[in-house]
């Protein structure tokens, strides 16, 4: 003997079944967007910088048998000196295919990775928003979704579920 088993090939499910996890974008949307300039056409005399505030929120749900949407919302309130420059309002979400996905690992995929994949388009609309809006494009500096996923838990005392993989 080589020390090598000499077990024979795993074989296929009589039935065919493909048991493998699989997950994956099925589409994306926008669901609401929202672009407020109520300062116009003043505001724009004012060549300072605004401050701006970001706010994000995540939220995902089940809407058929291994279907589920993450829906990505964004907010953004620009100030110049105390008066506002512009606000929007962003809501993205994509619909997301789960099969096979053990039950410890979809919330984390679907509040970590998910919005992961959705960004960079949520961020691209929310830029040309602004842009349209009459204001240089508002460029969000990447975020990492899933480790603001394993803050949140750490927060509320919890472990994170499974691992978070990357896509």
């Amino acid at each position: 003997m080589d020390g090598q088993d000499n077990q024979p090939p795993a074989q296929p499910l009589a039935n065919g079944a493909d048991t493998a996890p699989a997950a994956g974008l099925i589409s994306q949307y926008v669901k609401d967007l929202s672009f407020e300039n109520p300062n116009a056409p003043a505001i724009y005399q004012n060549q300072n910088a605004p401050g701006i505030d970001v706010q994000f929120n995540i939220g995902a749900g089940q809407i058929g048998d291994e279907v589920h949407e993450v829906i990505l919302k964004i907010e953004v309130r620009a100030e110049i000196e105390g008066t506002v420059a512009f606000i929007v309002d962003l809501t993205y979400a994509g619909l997301f295919g789960l099969r096979n996905v053990p039950d410890e690992h979809v919330q984390p995929f679907l509040l970590g990775e998910g919005p992961r994949l959705l960004f960079p388009f949520a961020r691209r609309v929310l830029a040309d928003a602004v842009r349209d809006g009459g204001f240089p494009p508002l460029l969000l500096e990447p975020i990492d979704f899933s480790q603001l996923y394993i803050q949140q838990q750490d927060a509320a005392g919890q472990q994170p579920t499974g691992d978070i993989g990357q896509a």
